[in-house]
């Protein structure tokens, strides 16, 4: 028999870091904060418009682009927030989550022989779609603990190969949130170059301390070159409805859409006319989420540092970062693997949102939990690192 042959990009990779913590945390009974969902879910009278509209129906194929009244709570949203004036019909794509809607651009705006850039620390999907597309992936690298895009980094990486700058602000893993200079560098950097921006705003309402987000697509030069993703699951707390969206010029989002009738060809309509309901009525809940997880970070950040993690700034989404070269010169990925089965909670090393798998001494928390389950992770490692034997056992 002749040898099987699959497409490398997907059979070598390995299993993702967030499926091997969340087995050991469940082998070892183990508090995990290391995948990034909420343990709630969003307000009833969310997923009671969801269940209505299931059980009245139609429950046939909605159009491809999405229903009509979901695409005006889009539209609306983003002129609410931003000023933005999309054509719901034109410039607004519904989709089966965000990973779809950052799939379908990637696939319809990169493509074959064409350049993608990525800034390190990265979301894990953004390189393999990318190079299961045909691109080559050339990288700009962050550095903690502040994180800085500057752009004359941007600029020694773009090259008239570039199709598309991935930009995911606010930043996952690191929780950092790009600022006005830091933006208007890469908008200069881009109005020079031939790519577009496909920009990752999953997190768009997730910014703390009074911070804004600023959409790329607002400055100058941007507006017919960027595309903005967005997702139901982290405005509502609804990770598992896989809602999503693509906003943007209507020459980008028609070669989008084309992409998107070949992956999902549509979302279920009970869920889209959830989510519109959500966009028009439920938006209190979005901005208090904010606050209760500011409010997270801070109980976390707090009792982290008296432990002996040097905490980094977290400027919004569900993630707070720690340097462990206070407890141990392990590598984050050995030191994850002590603390889940050790101290009974689970992380997420830092290396595995890089390509070289550095720098190694970092690791991600997950606050977007109960406050009762922070209390008790924090507990236990209250008590692990104040024992002597756990302060013996990581000092390596």
């Amino acid at each position: 028999m002749a040898e099987r042959r699959f497409n490398p990009v997907f059979a070598e990779l390995p299993t993702t870091i967030f499926t091997v913590m969340s087995a050991l945390a469940a082998e070892c009974g183990a508090v995990n904060l290391g995948q990034g969902f909420p343990d709630e879910d969003g307000p009833l009278a969310i997923r009671e418009a969801a269940a209505a509209a299931l059980r009245d129906g139609p429950n046939q194929y909605p159009p491809t682009r999405g229903l009509p009244a979901l695409r005006a709570a889009i539209a609306a949203h983003a002129h609410r927030f931003y000023g933005f004036n999309f054509d719901a019909e034109r410039n607004v794509l519904v989709t089966s989550g965000g990973t779809e809607a950052l799939t379908a651009s990637i696939l319809a705006l990169a493509g074959q022989g064409g350049e993608v850039v990525l800034v390190e620390p990265a979301y894990d999907s953004y390189r393999p779609i990318a190079l299961a597309a045909g691109a080559r992936v050339r990288t700009i690298k962050l550095a903690p603990p502040h994180w800085r895009l500057e752009p004359d980094a941007l600029a020694a990486v773009i090259t008239a190969e570039t199709r598309a700058l991935v930009l995911n602000t606010p930043l996952n893993p690191i929780g950092r949130v790009f600022d006005r200079e830091e933006l208007a560098g890469v908008a200069r950097v881009l109005a020079d170059s031939n790519a577009v921006a496909i920009c990752d705003e999953v997190y768009e309402h997730l910014v703390f301390d009074g911070r804004l987000h600023l959409p790329l697509m607002g400055f100058p030069g941007m507006g017919d070159r960027t595309v903005r993703v967005g997702s139901a699951g982290k405005m509502f707390s609804l990770t598992g409805w896989k809602v999503g969206w693509v906003t943007g010029p209507a020459a980008l989002i028609d070669v989008i859409a084309k992409t998107h009738q070949f992956l999902t060809f549509t979302t279920p309509p009970a869920l889209q006319h959830g989510t519109g309901y959500a966009l028009m009525n439920e938006m209190a809940f979005t901005l208090g989420l904010t606050v209760a997880l500011q409010n997270n970070r801070d109980l976390l950040a707090g009792r982290l540092a008296r432990l002996g993690f040097d905490v980094l700034p977290c400027e919004g989404t569900y993630f707070l970062t720690a340097n462990i070269r206070g407890l141990t010169n392990e590598r984050d990925d050995a030191f994850c693997r002590r603390l889940v089965r050790e101290a009974g909670v689970a992380l997420i090393p830092l290396s595995a949102f890089f390509e070289n798998g550095e720098p190694d001494h970092l690791v991600r928390f997950a606050f977007c939990k109960k406050r009762t389950l922070l209390e008790e992770a924090l507990g236990r490692l209250e008590r692990y690192f104040g024992g002597s034997d756990g302060a013996r056992s990581l000092a390596t």
